[in-house]
């Protein structure tokens, strides 16, 4: 017996029990290979020598499994035969250690079904019919022509977890869009976490990283390495990413097609040179608050992909009127365009890009807080822009009425112009606007311009705006009544209408307005609109009751339950309602349920403290179509009524 198994110590013969506390323990005195057979007389137990821990309490075996004994080259070569699927995750859910260890080898490593089939005949024992065998044809080259997303924020976002979707999502082709917003403030994303999913998912075509400052360029060395099909790159508040890992993805990522940076503080000129001369397929780009991005970095990056550069949008950075020569004269595939707080850009940059003639393809332009804006300047933009249909005016201060005539003259294409925070254009420029495009111009926005006062116009009035649909008037507190009533005789086709914040109006102002639209109102909203009455709400129903779908009444106190009437009666297609803050109460509401036509799909009470516990059978009633209650701070309601509420609208989203 001594010769077949070794032992130490002294024979002895145990009547019961065992040496391990666990039965499966007893595997280890028998040897692994297959033909190898070993006699154990059934009156004794066989011991083996096994290291001993000398402990306080006495001797105890050492049970830690014998594979960890093994280096950890070994077990990567173990893994790299494992097939995906099943089997590699199991593996991966084993330890912490396993995993990383898992996520470290490169999908091209794995070795592929068939010569795991070859070395299992091999080596293995016979298997048993029970056993399911899964096989991984070409794991290497697998790749998903879907976008498997996956999205990790604050807390979520560690290195594990990255390994994890790494060795997870290997068996489905790969990841294809990852976002990570923020990361854990103990156990942050580090370079480790995104190297396990650039070897992981070479099939990834888009990564957004936000407020990841462990992450740098060696974590984009490892994707720029083996994620050749990225198209998409999105990097934000990462200061520890710089212009090597820009380079490294410029040089091994070919399909680049759309880049975004913000707020990253070493990334200059030399990274965005590398992005315009070797993504020959970029056509959108977005870089804000970079301080070491100037002119040299953006005329390069304009210059290179000016054939298919189709999206621009340049936010606080430290160019000046170069840069817009050059993108005046290069951006000849720009249709897009967003200026935002160019401090050092002067009237004369923009005056140079208008007259370039290079943007003959532009259809939207955004300028935000830049003093280089004027008359002069926004008219030239207009004459080299004849395409354009889209423009946004914000906190352009140096834009009066004579600029914004002389712009929407020249701009023969514009369907939709708005103006926020632009306080030297008046009631004159607006009129003087819509007179000019009164064949294109479809939606009109005005939010915050402080130097429109309300008054008469004293002149005849232009021909009108026939094509204009959407009107939004907001938080303009000098547009009253009278300004109301001019532009309601301009826009005889209005179908959406917006005069959320206007404190002034009254009906005698709104009242024209209504009455000149002829195509019938959709979208009527009067937040905030204080001083309107019953009479407003009647003649909105009457007019236009068989258009309308959506009204917004919140704040207008003066609202009672003869607007409700009228409502019910002649509102067929209404679908969303708000009448917060109202002075409607429970005979409005029962006027409403007893509608035969009216089929409200959502519907707002809050604030209507008149509304009481005897509504419940109408709200029930109305119940039937609605999947939008609100109920919040009605008083006279009680929580029991709500709660009977919930019990029966069981399609309806009811917050209280």
């Amino acid at each position: 017996m001594p010769t077949l198994v070794n032992y130490s110590g002294d024979d002895e013969i145990y009547s019961g029990g065992s040496f391990y506390t666990n039965p499966s323990d007893l595997g280890r005195l028998y040897s692994t290979v297959s033909h190898v057979d070993v006699y154990s007389p059934a009156c004794k137990r066989a011991r083996i020598s096994a290291p001993f821990l000398f402990e306080p309490s006495g001797f105890e075996q050492n049970k830690r499994p014998s594979i960890e004994v093994l280096p950890d080259e070994c077990l990567f070569e173990i893994f790299k035969r494992v097939p995906e699927g099943k089997e590699r995750s199991s593996c991966a859910r084993v330890s912490k250690k396993w995993l990383m260890l898992l996520s470290s080898i490169r999908r091209s490593e794995f070795c592929n079904s068939n010569t795991v089939a070859e070395e299992k005949k091999e080596t293995a024992a016979p298997v048993c019919n029970d056993v399911e065998m899964v096989s991984c044809e070409d794991s290497g080259e697998v790749e998903s022509d879907g976008y498997l997303t996956r999205s990790l924020e604050g807390k979520k976002a560690t290195d594990l977890r990255l390994a994890a979707i790494a060795v997870g999502t290997s068996s489905r082709g790969g990841l294809g869009k990852l976002l990570i917003r923020g990361s854990n403030s103990v156990r942050g994303v580090t370079n480790i976490g995104l190297s396990a999913i650039a070897r992981g998912c070479p099939s990834l075509r888009a990564l957004s990283l936000w407020n990841v400052p462990f992450v740098g360029d060696e974590g984009l060395f490892e994707i720029a390495k083996e994620c050749h099909l990225l198209e998409k790159l999105d990097l934000s508040n990462c200061p520890s990413i710089s212009n090597k890992g820009l380079i490294a993805i410029a040089g091994n990522c070919p399909n680049l097609s759309s880049l975004n940076i913000e707020s990253c503080s070493k990334i200059g000129n030399e990274g965005l040179q590398a992005i315009g001369k070797l993504c020959p397929k970029l056509h959108s780009i977005s870089i804000k608050d970079c301080p070491l991005i100037g002119d040299h970095g953006i005329s390069s990056l304009v210059s290179s992909a000016s054939s298919l550069l189709t999206r621009v949008k340049l936010q606080a950075l430290n160019i000046t009127d170069f840069s817009l020569a050059v993108i005046g004269h290069y951006g000849k595939a720009v249709t897009n365009l967003s200026l935002s707080v160019l401090q050092h850009v002067s009237e004369k940059g923009f005056w140079v890009m208008g007259n370039a003639q290079g943007l003959e393809k532009l259809m939207s332009l955004t300028i935000t807080s830049c003093r280089g804006i004027t008359d002069v300047s926004l008219e030239a933009i207009a004459k080299g822009s004849l395409n354009l249909k889209q423009m946004c005016l914000r906190k352009c201060c140096f834009v009066s009425d004579n600029g914004l005539v002389a712009f929407t003259k020249a701009a023969g294409s514009l369907e939709s112009l708005q103006l926020e925070e632009c306080n030297r254009i008046t009631q004159s420029g607006i009129v003087g606007a819509l007179s000019n495009c009164g064949t294109k111009l479809k939606a009109l926005s005005l939010v915050k311009c402080m130097g429109i006062k309300d008054m008469a116009l004293g002149m005849a009035v232009p021909s009108p705006c026939s094509y204009l649909r959407y009107l939004s008037i907001k938080n303009c507190p000098g547009f009253g009544s009278a300004s109301l009533a001019v532009v309601g005789k301009l826009c005889p086709q209005l179908q959406h209408v917006d005069l959320s914040g206007l404190c002034g109006i009254t009906d005698s102002g709104i009242l024209p307005l209504l009455e000149s639209c002829e195509a019938g109102l959709v979208k009527v909203n009067l937040n905030g609109c204080m001083s309107l009455t019953d009479e407003v709400v009647s003649a909105l129903a009457r007019l236009h009751g068989r258009t309308l779908e959506l009204l917004n009444l919140d704040g207008c106190r003066k609202i009672t339950d003869a607007s409700l009437v009228a409502i019910a009666e002649n509102c067929l297609f209404l679908s969303d309602l708000d009448l917060s803050k109202c002075a409607v109460t429970d005979s409005g509401i029962a006027v409403m349920s007893s509608s035969e036509h009216l089929n409200l799909q959502v519907l707002s009470l809050s604030g209507c403290s008149e509304v009481s516990n005897k509504s419940l059978p109408c709200l029930k009633k109305m119940g039937r179509t609605l999947v939008g209650l609100n109920l919040q701070n009605c008083s006279s309601i009680s929580s029991s009524t709500v709660e009977l509420l919930v019990e029966s609208l069981w399609r309806c989203d009811i917050l209280s």
